[in-house]
């Protein structure tokens, strides 16, 4: 049995998106579940709210966990799989995928070899093993190298970076898990929808909200983030996740745009306000929008009907999306889902977890 307290274990931080994260192959990592998840909560510094004695950043966009492996399905390169950890209690949860983490996995996957880098560009198919679905990253690999520096922007990232482009293959479950397009919970009209992330979608006016107020406005204000629980409970019985759904489905709440962009969001991970907004979920929210009857299809009116991408206005700016829905078939079918992220190597080396 590795004494992993003497000799640490293999490990990257990448930035991925607007999360940081810290990338492990699978085999660097103890087989046991429960040991494993030891392990990474004290390799993370949790619980602690500053997580002062780990290589947390205090926030759960900064204590994300990618566990990395060749894979065998016929589809894939590699498997990934996420572990969300909690900051202030010693949580590891694999309810959901992270799109922003996913950015770096690729990268990863060719640094450590598992994947071979080709001359100009390399394409990793990865199987997201929480939801068991397929995406792939494109990313540029000038020599067989990876490389992080590039001229893209992306909201809530200081400074450019290199392009990562994932697209999505068609969810596993189903688009609407509660077979309608609309429901009422908890006197709201909702919807509820998953193209990759458990969403369910509201106005914000439904929630007495303009759909503009600031990530520290919507932090202090307890009333609301107790009624968002209630909320997404109830919704998340009416999808199938059960009375205990970890994380899931995130809360967005709708309204028009004032930026420029298509839609302003404001979401929930799962109680507390996010300052920006996850990939996935914002790819399950404007696949949801695209369907005649639901919540925010009304917003819709004026896109322009040949063009797939959508831009996704969120606290701290914009999400450029593409998706594609086939809204006429039955059940409705996604055509399309991408987004253009990127990622950048922070550190590669031995972590060692605290006693």
């Amino acid at each position: 049995m590795t004494d992993y307290d003497s000799t640490g274990v293999r490990c990257m931080m990448l930035r991925g998106g607007t999360s940081r994260g810290l990338y492990f192959e699978a085999g660097d990592l103890p087989s046991d579940p429960a040991e494993r998840d030891d392990l990474l909560l004290r390799l993370m510094g949790t619980p602690d709210p500053r997580q002062i004695d780990g290589l947390g950043g205090a926030t759960s966009l900064t204590s994300k966990v990618a566990v990395i492996s060749r894979s065998g399905h016929p589809a894939a390169d590699i498997d990934y799989l996420f572990l969300q950890l909690g900051v202030d209690e010693p949580t590891v949860s694999d309810a959901q995928n992270c799109g922003n983490i996913l950015a770096g996995v690729g990268p990863f996957a060719v640094e450590r070899g598992l994947v071979a880098a080709g001359d100009e560009e390399t394409g990793v198919r990865i199987r997201m093993v929480n939801s068991d679905s397929i995406a792939v990253a494109h990313f540029a690999t000038p020599a067989g190298r990876v490389e992080y520096r590039g001229d893209v922007l992306i909201s809530g990232v200081p400074g450019s970076a290199s392009p990562v482009v994932l697209s999505f293959g068609d969810s596993t479950g189903p688009l609407l898990p509660t077979g309608r397009v609309r429901d009422t919970i908890d006197g709201v009209e909702a919807t509820c929808v998953d193209n990759g992330m458990p969403v369910v979608l509201a106005t914000a006016g439904s929630f007495g909200l303009t759909g503009y107020e600031s990530h520290a406005r919507l932090a202090a204000d307890q009333p609301l983030l107790d009624r968002v629980d209630a909320f997404r409970r109830k919704a998340a019985r009416l999808m199938g996740l059960g009375d205990d759904p970890g994380s899931v489905p995130k809360t967005v709440l709708l309204a028009p745009p004032r930026d420029g962009g298509r839609v302003s969001t404001r979401s929930f991970i799962p109680v507390q306000p996010h300052t920006s907004i996850g990939v996935l979920a914002a790819i399950s929210v404007v696949t949801g929008m695209l369907l005649p009857g639901a919540v925010g299809h009304e917003l819709t009116a004026g896109w322009p009907a040949d063009r797939s991408q959508v831009d996704v206005e969120h606290p701290t700016g914009h999400l450029l999306v593409d998706v594609v829905v086939d809204g006429a078939a039955t059940p409705p079918r996604v055509v399309r889902s991408g987004v253009v992220r990127t990622a950048r190597k922070l550190f590669d080396g031995i972590a060692f977890p605290r006693g």
